[in-house]
C-alpha cells in the first residue's frame, strides 16, 4: 500500500482545505495517510470546524488521519490548547516542531500544501 504524508504550511483557509481535500480523496482510495499540521496552517485548528468544509475535518479527524501537530507553531499561533482540547497527536520531537524523517523512514512520500 502506497503511503502519503500531506504536509499542510500555508495559512490561508483555501490551501488548508485544498490539503484537506487531498487527505480525504486519498483515505477514500485506500491510500496510508498522514496529514501534519505545521506552520501558519496550524491557526486553522481554531476555526476549520465553523468553516463550511468543518465535516470533512471532522471525518479526517475522527479517522485518525491528523498524525502530527506542530508544537511550536500551533503555540505561535494560538492555537495549541485547541489543538490539545481536540485530541490531535502534539509533535515536538524536532526542536520543538514535527518530525518530518520519521515520516519518510516509514516509507511516506511528502506532499507539501
Amino acid at each position: 500500500m502506497k503511503k502519503i504524508a500531506i504536509v499542510s504550511f500555508q495559512g490561508e483557509m483555501p490551501c488548508f482545505v485544498h490539503a484537506l481535500l487531498n487527505v480525504w480523496n486519498y483515505h477514500e482510495r485506500g491510500y496510508e495517510v498522514a496529514l501534519i499540521v505545521e506552520g501558519a496552517s496550524t491557526a486553522r485548528i481554531a476555526d476549520i470546524q465553523n468553516a463550511p468544509q468543518g465535516k470533512l475535518w471532522e471525518k479526517i479527524r475522527e479517522a485518525g488521519l491528523v498524525k502530527s501537530v506542530c508544537k511550536a507553531c500551533a503555540a505561535q499561533m494560538g492555537t495549541l490548547a485547541e489543538a490539545e482540547r481536540q485530541g490531535l497527536p502534539i509533535d515536538a520531537a524536532l526542536s520543538g516542531h514535527s518530525d518530518l524523517e520519521v515520516f519518510t523512514a516509514a516509507g511516506y512520500e511528502i506532499v507539501l500544501f
